[in-house]
C-alpha cells in the first residue's frame, strides 16, 4: 500500500462556488474530502469549490469540488494539532505535487507499507529485503515490544499512580475505621456482656462492612459512569477531537469491585478486632 506524503498546500476558497462553477472551471474537476475541522474553519460545505496549490502564494492553483467531509481518526500524538487535512485521489495528488522538470517524479514513492500474512516473519522479511535492495530502510510499522512504546509507558505510570493511591487510601480508611470502632466501644462491651462471643460480633461487623463497602463501590462506579460523558465532552470540545479520554469498561468495574470491597471489609475487621481483644470492663470504662 502506498503511503502519500504530507504536503503543505495553499487553500483558496471560491466563496459561494457550487457544482456549476466547477464544471465551468474544468470539465474534469477533481474531488476531495475535507476534515471536519478544516471545513468548519473555512465555512465549507459539500459541493463548494476550492483551489489548492503547493506555492503558498496560490500560484498554479487547481480547482477541486468538496465531495464530502470526514472526521479524522483520533490520534493521541496529535492531540493539540489542528487537523486541517485534505484527502485527494492519488492521480490528483500526483498531478498537484508533481515536478514538471522531473519526468520520473510521478513514479517516485518515499514509503511503502507491506502487510505480511504471518507477522512473525517480519524480521526475516526485513533482513532479506534489505539485502536485496541497497540503501533501503526496512522497519516495523507496529508499536515496539521492547518497552519503549509510549502507550505502554503511560499505562505503567497509571498503574504506579493507582497503586500509590490505593495504599494511601487504605491507610486513611483504616484510621477512620479505628476511630469509628472507638466510638462504638460501649456498644461492643454491652454485646459482650449479654453473651455475644467475639466471633459472633466479628461476623456482624463483616456483614456490615460488606454492605457498606458494596454500597460505596456501586456509588463510585455510578458516579464515574455518569461523569465520563461530561469529561469526554469537555476535553473533546477543548481539543476539537473525537478522542475518548475516559471510558468505564466492565473490566475496570470488576477490578474496582475486586479491590474496594475486600479492602473495606478487611479494614473494618482489623479495626474491630483491636477493640474486641480488650476485656469487657475496659470496653465499659469500668
Amino acid at each position: 500500500m502506498l503511503t502519500p506524503r504530507t504536503w503543505t498546500v495553499a487553500l483558496v476558497v471560491l466563496w459561494g462556488a457550487g457544482a456549476g462553477l466547477a464544471e465551468d472551471l474544468a470539465p474534469d474537476v477533481g474531488e476531495v474530502l475535507l476534515s471536519r475541522q478544516l471545513a468548519e474553519a473555512r465555512d465549507l460545505v459539500v459541493g463548494d469549490v476550492v483551489r489548492f496549490a503547493i506555492d503558498p502564494s496560490g500560484a498554479g492553483a487547481r480547482p477541486y469540488r468538496v465531495a464530502g467531509i470526514y472526521e479524522p481518526v483520533p490520534d493521541p500524538f496529535r492531540l493539540t494539532a489542528k487537523r486541517y487535512e485534505v484527502r485527494f485521489h492519488l492521480p490528483d495528488l500526483i498531478e498537484l505535487t508533481g515536478v514538471a522538470d522531473d519526468p520520473q517524479a510521478a513514479e517516485a514513492v518515499t514509503r511503502i507499507n507491506v502487510a505480511l500474512e504471518d507477522p512473525s516473519d517480519a524480521d526475516a522479511f526485513a533482513r532479506d529485503l534489505g539485502a536485496r535492495i541497497p540503501n533501503l530502510v526496512v522497519r516495523r510499522a507496529r508499536a515496539p515490544t521492547d518497552g519503549t512504546d509510549p502507550f505502554l509507558v503511560l499505562e505503567r505510570f497509571h498503574v504506579a499512580i493507582a497503586a500509590v493511591t490505593v495504599i494511601g487510601s487504605a491507610a486513611f480508611l483504616l484510621a477512620l475505621m479505628v476511630m469509628r470502632s472507638e466510638e462504638r466501644r460501649e456498644t461492643a462491651g454491652i454485646l459482650r456482656l449479654i453473651g455475644f462471643s467475639r466471633p459472633r460480633i466479628l461476623l456482624e461487623i463483616f456483614v456490615e462492612g460488606l454492605l457498606v463497602a458494596g454500597a460505596g463501590t456501586l456509588f463510585g462506579l455510578a458516579l464515574a459512569a455518569a461523569m465520563q460523558d461530561l469529561f469526554n465532552r469537555f476535553f473533546q470540545w477543548h481539543y476539537d477531537t473525537a478522542l475518548v479520554f475516559v471510558r468505564v469498561t466492565p473490566g475496570i468495574a470488576v477490578k474496582c469491585v475486586a479491590i474496594s470491597v475486600p479492602l473495606g471489609v478487611v479494614a473494618g475487621l482489623v479495626a474491630s478486632w483491636t477493640l474486641l481483644r480488650r476485656n469487657i470492663m475496659a470496653l465499659l470504662k469500668r
